[in-house]
């Protein structure tokens, strides 16, 4: 069994080059035979009006002579007939070929008689008048080695081409190997951590070009898949970490039998908002691993978005009426297709996030607009903003704006990062703009009919 790639390729191509040149042999040999063929014949025909020409003018004793001596003649087998049946023979001899008798008189008669016969072996008949006698001139080819030069040279070629393209493609398939051995090596290196390719041959404009670019592409991908589970790793140790510290550091203190109430009750309350912040740290690792599976669930309904809306505001009203915030709700009645528990989310986290960075007697608005064959939900805020570098890894996972902020309010960084999950799920898109001190504006749009709905 064949393993080696580069063997494979010189094996394909030396049988697919010798198939050709054994079809191309037999193909030459064919045109070209009936070529040579035809000039032969016509070649014999020239001889033969030669012998005629030349018994007239020498006369039939100096002619006899002058035809046993030359050495040309010997390249045919030369019969000459007379009208009484008598024949004289120059050159090489046929044996057991005869000429037939119905040529013999045709020629005598005058006629040109132009014999089939095997390939090489056909008998060209010409008359010759000398005085008043007739006779017949036969001539008839007395070696074939034209064929076998013709074969001989075609062979020679191809045996040649042969050779030579066996070399060339030794050479090219080695050129066209040596990239994949290098990719090889390049992908072993992948497997044990290292990210930093760069397959100087990716300027190619071939398919391997083509290949290496993807390939580089890949390797620069992987870097930063592996570098975002790094930091994912390291941001949920950190966000189990600082609950645990304070949980353990508050236990230890309320064992303390002298500690007075209040403190102990102070304590009590700190290890419980530990608590439920790794509660809502877990609960959205799970549902964020849930929706990056391809395995979530998703019901879509048909259902009133404004009044889902309307039933998160509620939801959130200590929030907001706590900060006595101002609320402009612009929900007019829009129909839509999704699934209710999901966007749900999505606007307890958009409404969430408002009414948390929304400074005191602020102001949140949340407006419905239905147009053709979607549906725009836009929650604006006049809260502390987002820098313009922040604005772009906002949804991205553990990605905190503003960190001391977001730690006093008690944020995790994964909020933006579901809701990024679920809009794209809907087949929608989220975007958000913000100036720092201008308050945020998240635009949620989503089809009327998602893609994924229409599929069941």
């Amino acid at each position: 069994m064949i393993r080696s790639l580069y063997l494979r390729v010189v094996l394909t191509f030396l049988l697919a080059v010798t198939f050709g040149l054994i079809v191309a042999f037999f193909a030459t040999t064919y045109v070209y035979r009936d070529r040579i063929e035809l000039g032969i014949e016509e070649e014999m025909v020239n001889t033969a009006q030669d012998i005629a020409e030349t018994y007239r003018l020498m006369g039939t004793s100096a002619a006899d002579k002058y035809m046993g001596e030359r050495h040309w003649v010997k390249a045919y087998s030369i019969t000459i007939v007379d009208d009484e049946g008598g024949r004289k023979t120059y050159g090489a001899r046929r044996d057991g070929e005869t000429i037939p008798d119905e040529a013999v008189r045709s020629v005598l008669n005058g006629g040109i008689y132009r014999g089939d016969g095997p390939p090489f072996h056909r008998t060209i008949g010409y008359p010759l008048q000398t005085g008043t006698s007739r006779h017949a001139v036969f001539v008839q080819a007395a070696r074939t080695e034209q064929l076998n030069d013709l074969r001989k040279i075609v062979l020679t070629s191809l045996l040649i081409e042969l050779g030579v393209g066996s070399l060339f493609i030794l050479i090219a398939a080695r050129y066209l190997v040596q990239p994949l051995k290098l990719m090889t090596v390049a992908t072993r290196r992948i497997a044990k951590g290292n990210f930093n390719i760069r397959l100087n041959w990716g300027k190619r404009k071939d398919e391997l070009g083509e290949l290496a670019r993807s390939f580089s592409d890949m390797a620069e991908e992987l870097k930063q898949l592996e570098q975002m589970r790094r930091d994912f790793v390291s941001n949920v140790s950190h966000e189990i970490q600082s609950p645990l510290t304070s949980i353990s550091g508050f236990s230890k203190l309320i064992r303390d039998p002298g500690l007075p109430a209040n403190e102990r009750n102070q304590y009590l309350d700190i290890i419980e908002t530990e608590s439920l912040r790794l509660s809502r740290l877990s609960e959205n690792l799970l549902k964020l691993a849930s929706l990056e599976s391809e395995h979530h669930p998703f019901h879509p309904v048909t259902f009133d978005l404004d009044e889902q809306l309307r039933r998160v505001v509620v939801a959130l009203e200590p929030q907001w009426s706590a900060k006595e915030l101002e609320l402009e709700l612009e929900l007019p009645r829009v129909k839509i297709t999704g699934d209710p528990d999901q966007l749900n989310q999505v606007w307890i986290n958009l409404f969430g996030n408002a009414v948390k960075f929304t400074p005191r007697e602020g102001r949140v608005s949340i407006r419905l607009e239905a147009l053709t064959d979607r549906v725009k939900v836009v929650i604006a805020d006049t809260g502390i903003g987002i820098k313009e570098e922040d604005l772009e890894p906002i949804f991205t996972r553990f990605y905190k704006a503003d960190r001391a902020r977001q730690r006093e309010l008690g944020g995790s960084g994964l909020g933006l990062s579901i809701v990024r999950k679920i809009v794209e799920l809907h087949q929608g898109s989220v975007e958000v703009q913000s100036q720092p001190g201008q308050g945020t504006t998240f635009i949620v749009t989503l089809p009327s009919v998602p893609a994924a709905s229409k599929s069941m």
